[in-house]
């Protein structure tokens, strides 16, 4: 696998920049709901929280990656991963899921995987947590990584 070198930030929303912003949005849409034909409201008002991070990886100044961190109270939740066709298999996922938990710090944080996906994140700690449940005809599993307190 050859590593794809990409800048990474994280950035709270009043700090992205309008191109940046519209390309985040635009790759959620490529994948999400033309790619996956998931018809939902991307747009789900979470991006503007003042405790959200967006960890978006750049790479020549384009977005090529991205994921979010969302505070639910007690927990970090991660979510909205997703990379632009150009950049898979090419260990950028791993680079943003590093970062995401650089962010997530010592909290517990949860995410839902796509089935598929779940070993690939239980190699970052998390745990599956609850049955397989169908979101939008794709199985996901909810899953778990437990704050090293408790």
């Amino acid at each position: 696998m050859r590593l794809l070198l990409v800048e990474i930030r994280v950035l709270a929303f009043d700090d992205l920049d309008v191109r940046t912003a519209y390309d985040v949005w635009r790759l959620r849409q490529e994948v999400f709901v033309v790619e996956q034909e998931c018809a939902y409201p991307d747009l789900d008002g979470r991006d503007t929280e003042l405790a959200t991070r967006h960890v978006v990886g750049l790479r020549d100044g384009a977005v090529a990656g991205y994921l979010r961190v969302l505070d639910d109270g007690p927990v970090a939740r991660v979510g909205r991963v997703v990379l632009a066709r150009s950049a898979r298999g090419q260990g950028l996922a791993d680079q943003l899921m590093t970062v995401a938990l650089e962010v997530v710090g010592e909290r517990t944080s949860v995410l839902d995987a796509q089935a598929p996906l779940a070993g690939w994140y239980g190699g970052f700690g998390y745990a599956v947590d609850g049955p397989e449940v169908l979101e939008d005809g794709i199985p996901h599993l909810p899953m778990v990584r437990r704050s090293p307190s408790g």
